[in-house]
């Protein structure tokens, strides 16, 4: 809802672009209005380009075209609302991100809950995990998980693999 694009944009330089894909097109005008004020208008940002598409389409476009990729898509690997998401944390798909991202690259993801075959996954996909469980909200109640994942180098069914 704007909240992630604009926590991006305070996070990185002047010359930098945040690349947004968004499926649904009633929230990228959600996001021109009323939502994009409560987030400080981050589509107004020259750095922001938002996308209407399929992340997983966009994320196929080109090799090494991303420092980073954030993945808050549905629920996170289990708990889909869009059955065509589960390609992003399927092996093909984690293949298509490592390929996607630059060398040393980080792939970011949040779940509403844990999902080790997804940190395995990850694992045999050419990344480092680092697996983080943290409050949805305060210090209290239901917690969340994050997944980054640093771009080792190739993909393992590559050349080379070093750790």
């Amino acid at each position: 809802m704007g909240f992630t694009l604009r926590a991006a944009l305070d996070h990185t330089g002047p010359r930098s672009q945040v690349v947004v894909a968004e499926l649904v097109p009633e929230v990228i005008e959600w996001n021109k209005g009323p939502l994009g004020e409560k987030a400080g208008n981050p589509m107004q940002d020259a750095r922001a380009l938002v996308r209407e598409g399929d992340v997983a389409a966009i994320i196929r476009e080109r090799k090494e075209a991303y420092d980073t990729i954030l993945l808050d898509t549905d629920n996170g690997p289990e708990g889909l609302t869009q059955n065509d998401n589960r390609k992003l944390y399927s092996e093909a798909g984690i293949r298509a991100i490592h390929a996607c991202l630059r060398p040393g690259g980080v792939l970011a993801v949040w779940s509403t809950h844990p999902n080790k075959p997804f940190s395995r996954r990850l694992g045999m996909g050419g990344f480092r995990v680092e697996e983080v469980q943290v409050p949805a909200t305060g210090t209290k109640g239901t917690r969340h998980t994050l997944w980054f994942a640093k771009k080792l180098t190739e993909h393992p069914a590559g050349k080379s693999s070093r750790r």
